[in-house]
């Protein structure tokens, strides 16, 4: 299975990926918030590790986390995707032990087949109602069909009756968020409804939205699938997977509010536009979206483009222009501080969403929308003085107030004198009294901020927190994997420093053995001493690295780099196998395979001549200590093996030379 699965291709669903070298590519880590990219993956190798975060593994580890999988669903999932037929062992329970075996599997199936059924009842007579909707909202059947609508009829057993006919199991009706229940039994949760297929980044349908459209229909507006395994709306964006390879290209998205809103933004050009669904634009989504933009660089989100000019990544928020639109917008301000990318808001000054825009003026009008946006800082601030009335002393002390503390929420602290001499401009006050107001905001801010964060506050919080975690993995467990569970894994940043020339030797070379061991002589691989490393963390790593036993296949190729790793792994123990993973991801200062070749040659002669410089040190302190006329045989010894330890260190210069 891990041959099998591309491992870019798997990450490369979730974060966009660059060149970081010879063999390794760089993107932004998915499970924690970065600026800087410092998520690796080295694809030849099958292994993907953040620096940042330490998280690492291969390609059934990432589908795992990625996902909130266990490690059955996480290789099935892969099996299915890649084609590979799977054979299933029975435990020691007998048959049916796991029964969740598929469980993830057959909830994407139900749901491939119920949007099957929307799509089809779309064209009955029943569905007219729902073609309707589409028709005066300028949609015609080709839009429909490329976003998958379809339309729910309004019994209350049709979905229901067509699942169980297909074989799926109550429970997995239950499961599904597809069916309610009640107290007869499930039936369907979506009735007389437009249907819109929501789904992953992958293009796997996850869950559904619906549009209510009959005045006999008591529910919502808007129903959409309840939280399930497989669906989270907090980490959902509606028409990602149409709009994700754009994103990337463009370093752009257009966040729209509805799925009307994302049709409409499409079919008019704008094929960057996704939509949260049910709930507002959170942390989480900005995740979702920096990972697909690849809003990497530290610099204010500048980038360049192929002729050397600026670019900037870019956030936009479309909104109704009414007050609901205003306080969702100045939601994402707040939001906002976790982009790199520069973010803007576009409203339509009549107060009209992209869907009635287009049906009003047209396609040029909803890209014009788009193209005429304006920072997302300026847009919040004139959005509270809107409030006063400027006209008067007192509302621009008021406005003062209101807005100052909003100019300090800006967290690049470049741009804040900028927008506090705007906002003096636009308050006709005296700039000094503004940049004042803000710096004193900002101060409050921050010392508010402290008093938070206090060492008394932090442990009050971890005793409920992560503490808890933590303190119930060492009681809870026993024996070596409680400790290991209760005790922070080391990291290569803690255990090398960069200053340290001897301890980075050690590093790279171990890297090196890791990541290309066809470059490298089995000569000299081989003369290797068992004990060839000074660091201990390190030295650990190698022991576990001669006991799998095949490290000189790997070296004559008879066996891969990345099945030799998974050997390794599979004998490393809890403390040794996160330094593993992070050497295998380790980026060596080599630009193609010819000056990976020099650098792990040179690498294994440095390692060679540290291994000798230590032994003929250890042999000097042992001749001095010495008797030559008390033990005269033992001391001639000792001069034998110096002199041949500094023949071979001298043999090693002459090579070198």
């Amino acid at each position: 299975m891990r041959e099998r699965a591309r491992l870019d291709e798997v990450i490369g669903e979730h974060v966009t990926l660059r060149s970081g070298g010879i063999g390794s590519m760089k993107g932004l880590c998915p499970f924690h918030d970065e600026k800087t990219p410092s998520f690796n993956v080295r694809p030849q190798l099958g292994h993907w590790h953040c620096f940042g975060c330490g998280e690492g593994g291969d390609a059934i580890a990432f589908v795992q986390k990625i996902d909130h999988l266990s490690f059955v669903e996480a290789v099935e999932s892969l099996a299915s995707r890649f084609g590979v037929q799977l054979r299933y062992e029975e435990g020691t329970g007998g048959k049916g032990e796991r029964s969740d075996f598929g469980s993830r599997q057959r909830l994407l199936d139900a749901h491939a087949v119920a949007e099957e059924f929307y799509r089809e009842q779309l064209a009955t007579p029943a569905g007219q109602v729902g073609r309707a909707f589409l028709g005066q909202r300028g949609f015609d059947r080709s839009a429909a069909e490329h976003f998958g609508v379809g339309f729910a009829p309004e019994g209350w057993d049709a979905i229901t009756k067509h699942l169980r006919g297909r074989g799926f199991t109550e429970a997995e009706l239950q499961a599904s968020g597809i069916v309610s229940q009640g107290q007869r039994g499930v039936y369907d949760r979506f009735r007389g409804r437009l249907i819109w297929p929501i789904r992953d980044v992958t293009g796997k349908t996850i869950g559904f939205g619906a549009r209510k459209l009959l005045e006999t229909d008591q529910g919502p507006k808007y129903l959409n699938t309840p939280e399930t395994a497989i669906y989270h709306k907090s980490q959902v964006l509606y028409g990602l997977d149409l709009a994700r390879r754009e994103i990337a290209a463009q370093h752009r998205v257009v966040v729209v509010e509805g799925y009307t809103d994302v049709m409409a933004a499409h079919l008019a050009g704008v094929t960057t536009a996704v939509a949260s669904c049910g709930t507002a634009f959170g942390a989480d989504h900005v995740k979702v979206v920096r990972r697909i933009m690849g809003d990497t660089n530290p610099t204010a989100g500048l980038r360049l483009n192929t002729d050397g000019r600026g670019l900037s990544g870019e956030v936009i928020f479309t909104f109704d222009g009414d007050a609901a639109g205003q306080k969702a917008a100045l939601r994402a301000f707040e939001e906002d501080q976790r982009f790199v990318a520069q973010t803007f808001v576009a409203v339509e000054p009549g107060g009209m969403d992209p869907c009635d825009l287009r049906m009003a003026q047209g396609d040029a009008a909803v890209r014009d929308l788009v193209e005429g946006r304006k920072p997302l800082f300026e847009f919040a601030i004139r959005s509270v003085l809107a409030q006063v009335d400027l006209d008067t002393v007192e509302g621009q002390v008021t406005g003062l107030r209101m807005a100052a503390p909003v100019v300090a929420q800006i967290r690049d602290e470049a741009m804040r004198p900028e927008y506090a001499r705007r906002l003096a401009g636009w308050l006709g006050m005296d700039e000094r009294t503004v940049l004042r107001a803000v710096h004193d905001a900002a101060r409050s801010a921050s010392q508010s901020g402290r008093h938070a964060d206090r060492p008394g506050a932090a442990r009050e919080s971890g005793a409920d927190g992560a503490g808890t975690a933590a303190g119930g993995a060492a009681r809870g467990d026993e024996g070596e994997d409680a400790l290991a569970a209760a005790l922070p894994v080391a990291r290569l940043s803690d255990i090398v420093s960069r200053r340290d020339p001897v301890g980075q030797v050690e590093l790279q070379s171990l890297a090196c053995l890791l990541q290309a061991p066809h470059l490298l002589e089995a000569e000299t691989v081989g003369a290797l001493p068992d004990d060839s490393f000074h660091v201990p963390a390190l030295q650990s790593v190698w022991d576990v690295m001669l006991a799998a036993g095949t490290l000189l296949d790997a070296v004559a190729g008879t066996l891969s780099a990345s099945r030799y790793i998974e050997q390794v792994l599979e004998i490393a123990g809890e403390t040794v196998r996160p330094l593993v993973i992070e050497l295998t991801n380790v980026e060596l200062p080599a630009r193609d395979e010819e000056s990976l070749r020099k650098l792990a040659s040179s690498l294994m002669d440095r390692l060679t001549e540290l291994s000798i410089t230590r032994e003929y040190s250890v042999l000097r302190q042992k001749l001095q200590r010495t008797d030559a006329a008390a033990d005269p045989e033992e001391y001639q010894r000792l001069l034998g093996l110096l002199s041949a330890a500094q023949e071979r260190r001298r043999a090693l210069h002459a090579r070198d030379d």
